[in-house]
């Protein structure tokens, strides 16, 4: 076989006919190891499969005692054959006793054998197994032997994750691309979700490994690499990436990799071994992947990414689009898992068919989050690894309490997490029997609950929830939904629906608050180095002021006769409210000039976001009719922290002494003019976050529908004059966080949190 590409070529078309042979899995193995065997020339094959245990069993042998067939076995980093699966990377050994890992199994006699290699069996950067040939001279197999057995491992690898190899295994045990695994990640919407994993970008499916024509499949490859350096060069060749800037730099890296010699090499050499172009790229892919995880500088790991999403690119351009699923057949307990994914992504989807959002990526306080949240699924984000480990169809369970997700959960699991659905259903129903309770303190005091909405199938639960009106209702989720601008007659019937729905309770419209990580793909806003601090809610808003005037008059359509309450997003400056408040003014003379119904009151007020606006209270609370706080944003930009940035998003804590303080100033202000005040940031929604709000002054706040019955409980069994007795002195206090005094405080007051 040395010196010549026949072999392996030959090698792949006897094993693809193997493969369809109606004979059984071992059978089938067994064929398997002599095949290998003779065209790689060698006196042993061997084929060791990883069970769930992180034990090796040897599955099939040529050479070896037959007896020690599923009796050897060896554990992770045991051994030449555990060193092997243990580091994902081949070993090729004149001398295989000499070798400091070397272990010795008398049950297989292969104590006479001196050259060894042994390379992973890996799909998606997991080891599954190890295949092994062995010799009794010493040798050193040649590079190209040790591509044949590399692209060899690669089929075995999709015969393994087929399923067909389970029937080989021992009552009781499972092999590892099947064990549970269980991952951590950080909550991002309560619930619990138990369904089948449906992948948002569904990883590309091979169904030809093996080539007919190599020379065809290079030509396929050399067509594929040129088509996706032409889509990055059209990328840079666009006006907001072309100039300098970080950003800049980034996709000059990108398109590095794409040119990288060493990349394309590797893959002409697998399809030269008899791969298709497809299964080459995978095949590199998979070894790099294999090597990169294991890698402990976070410089290379997070390239990972960069060559993950090249190598998915240049697979698209060789099968196209054609396998991605459309969404109208997904499963009724759909468990969405992305690396990451924009709010408008997720309303794309039947929120029936959803149970749960599973993100590597996503933040507390990101926008996909707060979605997630309306929509009432659990949701958990910063899992990482998460798309190697699972697979479509898999079963998982997302616990959106404690950040936990099960992948291919064990009975004992699934039966613990039943009996958990069954308790919070339990405790929702303990909940839904405060909802006719007024929200009121032990000490008396009435505090105003309210619901953030933002589809209509959130308008039902205001009643259920018992809340006492919409504290903020999105406005921009209505455009996130659709694929071009809504019209005023949309909107209007939307907004018509939203006060007809709320009845006699208040309901505050936010106007429409879009850019940073909420693009609409019919408004072109260009590349921002720093979306979130750019062009973005009422700058945008007052910069294009028909998109303000259509959305203003639509209200002021809707709310004829009744009451229109209406908030503007971000506002850093007096002046900026001042033009909204104009344009406002503007539209409903506009109306009555052609003779068309008005609200009978508006009330406009503007959201407390951005700390500038901190040192202009006085001024804007002489203006406004109300106030309310967005806590999200404002603490981010307090802290400097990208709230949609996994690695800062957790450095800070809200409860700290200086978010509380600058909240409380917000109180006084407030107070001081007389203007009502709300806060609608996801601080609302934490029961030990909204007890610290209550203790500085808020007594209106507005959650997501699931949290309404938790804190009403907290509320129901507070005393508040004696938390704000406590608390008030507490902030001028110099400390990291109150965040645990409260939680001692509420537990030595019996408070419910």
């Amino acid at each position: 076989m040395r010196g010549s590409i026949v072999g392996p070529r030959v090698m792949l078309r006897r094993l693809r006919e193997l493969m369809a042979e109606p004979v059984n899995a071992q059978e089938r193995l067994d064929k398997i190891v002599v095949t290998i065997a003779s065209n790689m020339v060698a006196e042993v094959c061997s084929v060791y499969v990883l069970r769930e245990d992180g034990t090796l069993e040897l599955f099939a042998t040529e050479g070896l005692k037959r007896e020690a067939v599923h009796l050897t076995s060896l554990k992770l980093g045991e051994g030449l054959v555990g060193t092997i699966a243990a580091q994902a990377e081949s070993l090729n050994l004149s001398d295989a006793q000499g070798h400091p890992a070397f272990a010795y199994r008398p049950e297989t006699g292969e104590e006479s054998y001196s050259s060894f290699l042994g390379v992973p069996i890996l799909r998606g950067g997991q080891t599954l197994g190890v295949l092994v040939v062995q010799n009794r001279a010493s040798r050193v197999y040649s590079e190209e032997e040790v591509e044949a057995m590399q692209t060899t491992a690669m089929v075995m690898a999709e015969m393994i994750a087929g399923g067909e190899l389970e029937a080989l295994v021992k009552t009781g045990e499972k092999l590892a691309i099947s064990r549970p695994r269980h991952l951590f990640g950080h909550a991002l919407s309560e619930g619990i979700g138990l369904g089948h994993a449906v992948l948002h970008e569904p990883r590309i499916v091979l169904k030809n490994l093996i080539a007919e024509d190599a020379s065809q499949e290079l030509a396929r490859l050399d067509a594929a690499l040129r088509s996706l350096r032409t889509s990055i060069d059209a990328l840079l060749s666009r006006t907001e990436i072309a100039r300098p800037g970080e950003h800049r730099e980034v996709f000059e890296a990108f398109r590095m990799f794409a040119h990288d010699r060493g990349w394309v090499e590797r893959m002409r050499e697998a399809v030269m071994s008899g791969l298709t172009a497809e299964a080459a790229v995978e095949r590199v892919q998979n070894d790099t992947r294999a090597r990169m995880q294991r890698q402990t500088d976070p410089y290379i790991r997070e390239r990972l990414h960069d060559l993950d999403d090249l190598a998915n690119r240049l697979l698209r351009e060789l099968v196209g689009w054609a396998q991605h699923p459309a969404k109208a057949d997904l499963p009724k307990d759909a468990i969405l898992i992305a690396r990451s994914m924009g709010p408008a992504e997720l309303l794309d989807y039947d929120r029936d068919t959803i149970r749960a959002l599973v993100l590597e990526e996503g933040a507390p306080t990101s926008h996909i989050s707060i979605v997630a949240r309306a929509m009432g699924i659990a949701a958990v984000g910063q899992v990482e690894g998460v798309l190697d480990l699972v697979d479509a169809g898999d079963s998982v369970i997302v616990d959106g309490l404690s950040g936990e997700v099960h992948i291919r959960p064990t009975a004992e699991v699934e039966r613990a997490y039943i009996d958990k659905v069954r308790f919070r259903a339990r405790r929702q129903e303990q909940y839904r029997q405060l909802r006719d309770r007024p929200s009121r303190t032990k000490d008396g005091q009435d505090i105003k609950l309210l619901l953030n909405a933002g589809l209509l199938v959130d308008l039902a639960q205001v009643s259920d929830a018992g809340a006492a009106g919409i504290g903020l209702f999105r406005t921009e989720l209505q455009f996130m939904v659709s694929a071009t601008f809504p019209r005023m007659r949309d909107q209007r019937e939307l907004y018509r629906s939203v006060i007809d729905a709320a009845g006699e309770l208040p309901v505050t419209f936010r106007s429409l608050d879009i850019g940073g990580d909420k693009m609409l793909p019919y408004i072109a806003t260009g590349h921002e180095e720093n979306p979130a601090l750019g062009w973005r809610a009422i700058r945008m808003a007052l910069d294009r002021p028909a998109l303000l005037r259509t959305q203003i008059r639509a209200l002021l359509h809707a709310a004829a006769g009744r009451q229109l309450r209406l908030m503007f997003p971000m506002l850093t400056e007096v002046a900026e409210f001042d033009r909204a408040r104009d344009l406002v003014e503007n539209e409903r003379q506009h109306l009555l000039r052609h003779g068309h119904e008005i609200p009978h009151e508006v009330l406009l007020g503007t959201m407390i976001e951005v700390p500038s606006v901190l040192w202009q209270l006085d001024e804007l609370v002489a203006k406004v009719d109300f106030l309310s706080v967005g806590s999200n944003d404002l603490l981010q930009f307090m802290y400097a922290a990208d709230r949609t940035n996994s690695r800062v998003a957790g450095r800070f804590d809200e409860l700290a002494p200086a978010p509380l303080r600058a909240l409380r100033t917000v109180v006084e202000a407030a107070d001081l003019g007389g203007v009502p005040l709300t806060l609608c940031g996801e601080m609302a929604g934490r029961p030990i976050s909204a007890m610290a709000l209550l203790g500085i002054g808020f007594r209106a706040i507005s959650m997501a529908p699931s949290a309404m019955g938790p804190v009403k409980a907290m509320i129901l069994s507070l005393d508040l004059q004696k938390l704000q007795d406590w608390l008030l002195p507490e902030l001028a206090m110099p400390r990291q966080s109150l965040r645990e005094d409260l939680v001692a405080f509420a537990r030595d007051h019996d408070v419910q949190l």
